[in-house]
């Protein structure tokens, strides 16, 4: 009987330079040729790429912004997190995998997701997260999942924050091509306090994509997972 493939975990050999020129591959040839017909699409704030690992945090509102993320970065090599639910179907699990991603539990930051993300670092790579925790829509930055500031401790990583905004919109019309903006914004060390990195992150995204900052209130949902 053949074993059934466990895509929350992966290791440092999965991200390796065929997973890196399939990812470049997709961003280049099929989804900008695509995104261009509906949308122009802005980079700014580039120049707060250094050369070095980061854990790249973005506003999440559409299936579509993790290859704006990989965009941004500019040939910085990066994993990413996929909900775990993406992995029920064979095709999707397999495609999604060899993006570089690997399946997460949105509810809590999990033992595999731990030791899944420090492989992507031993390895040389950033990782993306939403902490958002799933696709929002109508404009506002509300509570986030502290989860990827226990994951940037444990690595030793500054977060990026990353705003897309303009996305969840489309125009049908050719030539008539909706501005879509992806901006990059002042890392945060990793050093600082969990309340403050998540204060930092938020009016940054807020601010540079016009979105209204709400009040975090939503309970906190991540917990600190020890290791074994």
């Amino acid at each position: 009987m053949k074993k059934e493939k466990n895509y929350a975990r992966r290791y440092a050999k999965d991200f390796n330079i065929l997973t890196f020129l399939y990812q470049r591959y997709s961003i280049y040839c099929l989804f900008v040729p695509i995104a261009s017909i509906f949308y122009n699409i802005k980079l700014t704030g580039c120049e707060n790429l250094e050369k070095k690992q980061y854990l790249y945090a973005a506003n999440h509102i559409s299936y579509f912004d993790p290859f704006l993320v990989a965009l941004a970065v500019r040939g910085a090599k990066i994993a990413f997190m996929a909900k775990k639910e993406l992995y029920e179907s064979s095709y999707l699990a397999k495609n999604i995998s060899r993006l570089g991603a690997f399946a997460v539990n949105r509810e809590k930051l999990e033992v595999s997701t731990i030791k899944s993300a420090k492989e992507a670092f031993k390895a040389g790579w950033g990782l993306c997260i939403f902490p958002e925790g799933g696709i929002r829509k109508g404009k506002k930055i509300e509570a986030v999942n502290k989860g990827f500031v226990v994951l940037a401790k444990m690595a030793n990583v500054d977060i990026l924050p990353i705003s897309i905004d303009g996305l969840e919109t489309y125009n049908w019309r050719l030539f008539k091509r909706v501005e879509v903006n992806v901006k990059i914004g002042k890392s945060i060390p990793h050093t600082l306090e969990t309340e403050d990195i998540i204060k930092n992150w938020r009016e940054q995204v807020a601010e540079m994509s016009c979105y209204e900052l709400c009040a975090d209130t939503e309970p906190e949902k991540a917990q600190a997972t020890q290791l074994p």
